[in-house]
């Protein structure tokens, strides 16, 4: 069951956005409560929910070279560095989607991405020659560089405006509006982190249904937001931690 430990609310006006220990129990506090978790439900929560965690940090560009249709779902074949270290069954990010591998031939493996994910995401848009972020789920024991992904795309957002920023270079994405979806966490907050193509990014400028992200000329030209142009679809994730909130402020 979800409560292998207790949990307490009670008002509070920290602004401190940290975990700390005391004795057994772990404290998250947040600018209007403070949140109890003892450790037994910390431990359940990394167990069963993060097992497959990402960090958002890509670590290359893989190519597609081959898509076979099969019904309702999608094999992509994909070419990378690292084909040699992958084996049969394990979790790879695809554009911050977290898909298995399926088939290991020579220097190329093989996903399959069914229709619900193709629905959510934009790997059903992808052709031959396209560039796609990956990234191997992370070491638990390892540093967390970027932020807590799953690898569960939430949606898709569409760039609807670049800007040269000296050097850098902001985009701006539009996702649905939806405000149900919002109360239970899907949104952004200035300077809160968010996952686009698998790429963990910090917020700016975030509307009820935008926000922008500041890429700088290294991240550009190692991931595929290089090939992101006005009108390119994205995957996108919420921050996991903004859903959980969200939740335990529901019941």
């Amino acid at each position: 069951m979800l409560m292998a430990g207790r949990i307490n609310f009670f008002e509070g006006k920290s602004v401190d956005q940290r975990i700390t220990k005391t004795g057994s129990s772990q404290i998250l506090k947040c600018s209007e409560f403070h949140h109890i978790i003892e450790q037994p439900l910390f431990s359940f929560l990394l167990n069963q929910y993060l097992i497959y965690m990402f960090s958002g940090i890509v670590e290359e560009m893989a190519t597609v070279v081959a898509i076979k249709r099969d019904k309702g779902n999608i094999d992509l074949t994909m070419e990378c560095s690292f084909t040699n270290e992958l084996k049969i069954d394990q979790s790879i990010s695809h554009n911050g989607v977290c898909l298995t591998v399926v088939e290991i031939n020579g220097n190329t493996y093989t996903v399959t991405a069914m229709k619900e994910t193709l629905d959510r995401s934009n790997l059903g848009k992808l052709e031959v020659g396209d560039h796609v972020n990956v990234e191997r789920s992370m070491i638990m024991n390892g540093r967390l560089d970027g932020h807590i992904v799953q690898g569960h795309v939430d949606e898709t957002a569409k760039c609807i405006n670049i800007k040269d920023a000296d050097g850098s270079t902001y985009f701006t994405f539009e996702y649905k509006l939806d405000k149900e979806m919002a109360k239970k966490g899907y949104f952004t907050v200035d300077k809160g982190s968010v996952t686009v193509n698998g790429v963990s990014l910090t917020v700016c400028e975030p509307t009820e249904n935008t926000f922008t992200v500041a890429i700088i000329p290294y991240t550009r030209e190692n991931t595929n937001f290089c090939d992101i142009k006005l009108g390119s679809f994205v995957n996108i994730e919420f921050d996991i931690l903004g859903k959980y909130i969200a939740r335990l402020q529901s019941i």
